[in-house]
């Protein structure tokens, strides 16, 4: 990666998983970044909402392309593999590769993001205990797990024998998922154990991950 870029900021909370989606993607690629963090209701004010008119995180603003600004992390994912990784690092060139990647980073959006947030929000916030809401989002969660460890135990990576940004989307909600009870991953789903294991081993990862849990401790104890 060019030594001229600047750094990439990417607006994110310390304890919520979706920017540091992106920021593990940044740091597999090599790419300069400054990860600058919000309290909950900076979100919802100016000038952090002209940015991004959701008021959720990530944004990012990149200063090597006019500034230009994306909010969702799908999209900021997006832009970055797009500009930045012209060599294919983490997006691939092969065409059927490439759309079942895209299948797994749609399926993370769409699947783990919602199910294992929502299982979260009733365990850990919701002021009553609601447990058709915890059982079913629990289910939720095994059932995701259980498409993954099948497709795991034919190729080493989601989309095949090489990593892409798409194994790596996965990787914050599993750090915080809050289990479901009983259920020890790793035993049940081995080839997803397997997987988690190799995915955890890399560099990158445990560079973001362990800055990632220092700030969580900061503000959560743990």
């Amino acid at each position: 990666m060019s030594s001229s870029l600047k750094p990439i900021t990417l607006w994110g909370h310390k304890t919520g998983p979706n920017s540091w989606k992106v920021a593990f993607i940044l740091e597999e690629l090599g790419i300069p970044y400054e990860h600058k963090f919000l309290q909950l209701a900076e979100m919802k004010e100016e000038p952090y909402e002209a940015l991004n008119p959701n008021g959720r995180v990530p944004t990012i603003e990149d200063p090597n392309n006019d500034g230009l600004t994306i909010w969702e992390s799908g999209a900021c994912i997006d832009y970055i593999l797009e500009k930045y990784d012209t060599e294919g690092k983490l997006l691939p060139k092969n065409e059927k590769t490439k759309w079942t990647a895209r299948s797994w980073r749609d399926f993370q959006m769409s699947g783990q993001g919602p199910y294992f947030g929502q299982y979260s929000w009733f365990i850990n916030y919701h002021p009553e205990k609601v447990q058709t809401a915890i059982d079913r989002y629990g289910n939720e969660m095994l059932r995701i797990v259980g498409v993954m460890d099948k497709q795991l135990s034919k190729t080493k990576f989601l989309a095949g024998e090489e990593i892409t940004y798409a194994d790596l989307m996965w990787v914050p909600y599993f750090i915080v998922a809050w289990r479901v009870p009983d259920v020890v991953w790793e035993e049940r789903f081995p080839s997803w154990g397997r997987w988690w294991k190799e995915i955890q081993g890399r560099e990158a990862v445990e560079k973001v991950w362990q800055g990632w849990m220092r700030l969580r401790k900061e503000v959560i104890g743990r």
